[in-house]
């Protein structure tokens, strides 16, 4: 009953965490109160994963996923639906254009492959999309796309090959301490020891802070989302408009975004305005509304086709849409990876293994770039543009 690292929340971030430390030769165990793999928010997650950020270090850990999303197939076998079919983000107002125009800069000096380009490559990129007032938009063609379910289940199936462990339907009660460092863990079943534990609890992160006396600025609000049924594939590339819009019948709404996945199926999400802060997962009626209106305005040629479910989850937000990763003073081998904003799929993988490198201390000068840009005693109010 005593390990090397105990982890906490079998989920997006948990899962490829548990991954790398098994995989090299730390004794990982990782318990979740759910009762399998993935049964959080990962579920609820679109499928996007894209490098496509305003700071370097979630640039740097997305680039990392990629290559293991992307090389995933060939190196385990393992069919995760990964297709590289870039994200394209639109510009309609002059605002909205220097916006992407000033970050693209940015990225390319983090080593980001994306250009800023004009209507007619978006026309060819978007086949029908109604470009009235269209001023262009960026395109970054090594970002994608995969099944959240598939590869999460691969990541858990490889993971137990390595020897990590699992337990289900168990819940952490609280921390076990001695002179400020980590001993171990109570669960609701069990007791079990570790000298490191990371907190990878997801929209449960915030209490588990609370176990060591830690208070994360992590508060959970829900975004909805939906798939269609499988149409003719006729675009790749995740689509994503950032120009908010005013619905006085149904409600406002900041950016929304879309893609077709493998299957010819188009999944969508919007992020409403205002929030919905807390841990309702409840579908609403003013969803479908609100972004349907839109993406056929968008993309008329989707007027006709039949939506199959909508479905609602949570992003554990930050007040900067950063995450809080890393090491605190306060109490020693005690490890935060939360705070995702709804990326934790496109960021564990890379995520995964800057964690076990904290362990195992092989960091690089990278990684504590990384590390500092997203560490718990931050500024939180320099806020991302692309959050």
């Amino acid at each position: 009953m005593e390990y090397d690292v105990i982890i906490i929340g079998a989920g997006s971030v948990g899962v490829p965490t548990a991954l790398a430390t098994a995989k090299n030769g730390l004794k990982t165990l990782v318990v979740d109160s759910l009762p399998s793999v993935a049964q959080g928010d990962n579920k609820h997650a679109i499928g996007g994963i894209r490098a496509t950020h305003s700071v370097k270090s979630k640039i740097w850990l997305c680039q990392r996923s990629i290559d293991i999303f992307s090389s995933w197939k060939d190196t385990y076998g393992d069919d995760i639906w990964w297709e590289q079919g870039g994200y394209c983000f639109l510009a309609f107002t002059d605002q909205d254009e220097q916006i992407l125009r000033n970050t693209v800069r940015q990225q390319k000096e983090y080593g980001l492959n994306i250009n800023y380009i004009g209507p007619k490559r978006i026309k060819e990129l978007i086949p029908g999309i109604d470009n009235t007032n269209l001023k262009g938009g960026t395109f970054s063609p090594e970002d994608g796309n995969s099944s959240p379910l598939l590869a999460l289940h691969a990541f858990f199936r490889k993971s137990k090959e390595f020897g990590a462990s699992y337990t289900f339907n168990e819940s952490v009660m609280s921390i076990k301490t001695h002179n400020k460092e980590i001993t171990g863990v109570k669960t609701n079943k069990s007791e079990y020891k570790a000298q490191t534990i990371i907190n990878a609890a997801g929209a449960q992160a915030k209490n588990i802070g609370k176990m060591v006396n830690i208070d994360l600025h992590v508060a959970p609000e829900s975004h909805e989302a939906g798939i269609t049924e499988p149409v003719k594939k006729f675009f790749s590339t995740m689509v994503v408009d950032i120009k908010p819009a005013t619905d006085k019948k149904f409600g406002n709404s900041k950016n929304y975004y879309f893609y077709q996945n493998k299957e010819g199926k188009i999944i969508f999400c919007l992020t409403p305005d205002p929030n919905f802060p807390g841990l309702d997962r409840s579908e609403t009626s003013s969803f479908l509304p609100q972004i349907t209106k839109r993406m056929v305005r968008l993309l008329p040629r989707l007027k006709s086709v039949k939506i199959r479910r909508t479905w609602r989850g949570l992003y554990p937000m930050t007040p900067d849409g950063n995450p809080i990763i890393g090491r605190v003073d306060e109490i020693a081998g005690f490890i935060n990876a939360v705070g995702m904003c709804g990326q934790g799929f496109m960021l564990g993988p890379g995520l995964g293994e800057l964690l076990c490198r904290i362990i195992t201390e092989k960091l690089t000068s990278k990684d504590l770039q990384m590390l500092e840009e997203l560490a718990y005693g931050r500024n939180y109010y320099k806020i991302e543009d692309l959050k």
